[in-house]
């Protein structure tokens, strides 16, 4: 038997295994989104997108108006704020998770990494959607607070958003959010979330 082969076998078996585990980490729920806030120029979102300000986190949903899309900003700070989505950005045709709504913003813990801590998350509690059997149209969104902290409005389950949207309260079988592979360039750059 050639141990060099073996040897290598073993370590490529790990990589993959490595691999599987990193992939089993991200949601397979549809989510796609960039967004260039050197145009907008949206402090609400900005904040969220601040290595400096970690801890602060940013929902994004989109609306409709007049026939007129436009994007919704509410961080952990109290801010809010609403942008017209531009031709472009309309024909991007976002998808903000499972139910329009995504949160991104810097962790506090959990800081290594390729992005720095900067993560995110589908709006919806994920247990309520599971044992709900409702992925389609869930209605189990989460608020979130100025300690990073998001809690369901259905069940009460709260999650940390600081430490990988880990679930807090919860049972046998429950997980924490569902979250994307996420992306910044800084305050004023661009914000991409996306399923991997």
């Amino acid at each position: 038997m050639n141990t060099g082969k073996t040897t290598l076998a073993f370590a490529l078996t790990l990589l993959l295994l490595a691999g599987c585990k990193a992939d089993d980490e991200y949601s397979v729920w549809p989510c796609r989104f960039a967004y260039d806030n050197m145009v907008h120029q949206d402090a609400t979102l900005a904040a969220a997108m601040s290595n400096a300000s970690r801890g602060v986190f940013c929902i994004i949903s989109e609306s409709t108006r007049s026939g007129k899309k436009y994007l919704n900003f509410q961080n952990s700070n109290g801010d809010s704020s609403e942008q017209p989505e531009s031709a472009e950005e309309q024909q991007a045709n976002f998808i903000l998770g499972i139910n329009n709504g995504i949160i991104v913003g810097f962790q506090t813990l959990n800081t290594d990494g390729a992005n720095g801590g900067f993560v995110g998350y589908d709006i919806q509690c994920p247990n309520c959607a599971r044992r709900e059997n409702n992925t389609v149209n869930p209605n189990y969104r989460v608020s979130i607070d100025d300690k990073g902290i998001a809690t369901c409005s259905r069940c009460h389950k709260t999650y940390d958003l600081n430490n990988g949207g880990l679930i807090r309260n919860g049972q046998e079988g429950d997980t924490g959010l569902e979250k994307y592979v996420a992306t910044t360039s800084g305050p004023f750059g661009v914000v991409s979330v996306f399923r991997r």
